[in-house]
């Protein structure tokens, strides 16, 4: 079973990242390579850097569980809500589930395109995000 989590570690700006960090996506329980059997937490929301934030990382991180973690007290957090995402912290949440260190993690660079409104455009409440 594994745990993945992805974070944009400068949000709102890599300059300014009082956000730090906001999670994107976070799956717990995950057999395999089956993402979707897995247990959601964070529904996924798309990356959207703001005009002038610069690039952001977005970090991928796989965790391998020792065994089935019971994630019941965790929020269930659906792609419209914000709030639980912001500051959300890896280290103590893989503290609290015993996940140790990652066994695997990638990463991309995005700045702001003109698509971004479009993205934005799905998410009307999403001024801070």
């Amino acid at each position: 079973l594994y745990t993945l989590i992805m974070l944009d570690p400068d949000s709102p700006s890599r300059m300014e990242p009082w956000n730090r960090e906001f999670a994107h996506w976070l799956v717990g329980n995950i057999p395999g390579r089956h993402v979707e059997q897995g247990e959601t937490m964070f529904q996924y929301i798309p990356v959207f850097p703001r005009a002038g934030s610069g690039c952001h990382r977005y970090i991928f991180l796989i965790f391998r569980q020792q065994c089935w973690n019971d994630y019941a007290a965790m929020p269930r957090v659906s792609s419209k809500n914000r709030a639980p995402r912001i500051r959300f912290s890896t280290r103590d949440f893989a503290y609290r589930y015993s996940l140790g260190s990652p066994v695997a993690g990638n990463f991309f660079l995005a700045q702001y395109d003109d698509y971004v409104p479009v993205l934005l455009s799905h998410y009307p409440d999403s001024n801070d995000f």
